[in-house]
């Protein structure tokens, strides 16, 4: 197939969500409280479906399962990544996924989760929870025990165009403020380690999930390096992020006419700035802030013209 595929997105409703969603990219969100727009999904918590063309509403899951030539016959069960934008209103509760190895035996054979940043855009002092302070796993309990989280927790002022990687086992949380892309493993697994105390509509602490997150949290804390290279093609300028395990993520930013081969059997794509259009075989298809899509298989050549910002990525 060599046409983009199109995906609507999806939205949950989370205790720390806004209107961001709706305000910035105009998207028609359930409530005022919608934490996070799933967009580019296979997960069955949240699938994406397709808009448009031939596999016009074909869930992503369905698409995996009975067209794995569009993402040139991979031998995963299960679409690898997922790619969300967060509205962080308030501040979301600090915790840490689990690896994969873990995650299987745990929790049903589902994925682990390591996962990263982009900062599309954040109030003028934003910050983030990424990292801890503890150098043994007792201290480490301790701190949990004594609720002595300002001690323990490492937190880091953050500013638009911002990029953390996060892996697994890593200590973190959103903070108020923040709007952010993600891409991430494929799971939805998360062991929170501590909630502000915070209360939900019925009066209820959240749940906590200590042992768990004891389990796997690194102790020390271990910040991954980042070795971000910026290269120039004509109409473009490439920033590559993270080359890791899981995932490489790039962002484009588009400034004229920019032409692309895929070397890769298929890319996630998500617009965060600006408009345009997209060519592919002939056929123009228009690129505006908000949109998502999937350059399977079939796609071997690309063209963006316009001034527009993508975060760009692929396993």
């Amino acid at each position: 197939m060599n046409q983009p595929l199109f995906l609507e997105p999806i939205f949950q409703e989370r205790i720390w969500g806004g209107t961001t969603l709706r305000d910035q990219f105009g998207y028609e969100i359930p409530s005022n409280h919608t934490g996070e727009c799933w967009a580019i999904s296979a997960h069955p918590n949240g699938p994406s479906i397709v808009k448009s063309g031939e596999y016009k509403g074909y869930t992503l899951i369905e698409l995996w399962n009975q067209h794995p030539e569009l993402f040139g016959n991979p031998s995963s069960k299960v679409f690898p990544l997922l790619i969300k934008i967060l509205d962080a209103n308030d501040d979301l509760s600090v915790q840490v996924h689990p690896n994969d190895e873990y995650a299987y035996v745990h929790e049903n054979g589902e994925l682990g989760k390591t996962e990263c940043w982009y900062i599309i855009d954040c109030k003028e002092d934003a910050e983030l929870i990424f990292g801890h302070n503890a150098q043994t796993k007792e201290e480490f309990i301790s701190k949990i025990e004594k609720g002595e989280w300002d001690e323990l927790l490492r937190r880091i002022p953050v500013k638009p165009g911002d990029f953390f990687y996060v892996p697994s086992g890593t200590i973190h949380a959103l903070c108020e403020g923040t709007l952010v892309l993600e891409t991430q493993q494929s799971s939805d697994t998360t062991y929170r380690v501590y909630d502000y105390d915070r209360t939900d509509q019925s009066g209820e602490k959240r749940e906590l999930h200590l042992e768990k997150a004891i389990e796997v949290t690194t102790v020390p804390n271990q910040n991954a390096e980042l070795h971000v290279e910026k290269t120039e093609i004509p109409g473009a300028d490439i920033t590559t992020y993270v080359q890791a395990d899981y995932f490489t993520v790039y962002k484009w930013d588009i400034k004229g006419n920019a032409s692309f081969k895929q070397n890769q059997p298929y890319q996630l794509a998500s617009v965060i700035e600006g408009q345009g259009t997209l060519t592919v075989n002939g056929e123009n298809y228009p690129l505006n802030k908000g949109d998502h899509f999937i350059l399977p298989a079939g796609v071997d050549e690309l063209t963006i013209e316009g001034q527009l910002r993508l975060i760009v990525s692929h396993t």
